[in-house]
């Protein structure tokens, strides 16, 4: 299997796919945001790194329309 970046295989991604598009369904559109912004923070603190979570919020925007 083909690891990326971060040491997970594309089927590590897939899972990681699948169980974050369960978890915003079960947030519900009230409460989407407010989760995502609690994942985000909670994996920013397991990353450590101001300029690498910075740049990964950059990536991230890149593409959304």
């Amino acid at each position: 299997m083909t690891r990326q970046a971060g040491g997970l295989t594309e089927s590590d991604v897939e899972t990681l796919y699948e169980t974050l598009a369960k978890a915003i369904d079960r947030a519900g559109p009230d409460k989407e945001a407010i989760f995502l912004a609690k994942l985000a923070l909670l994996l920013a603190r397991e990353i450590g790194d101001l300029d690498d979570v910075t740049r990964l919020v950059a990536v991230s925007l890149r593409d959304l329309d």
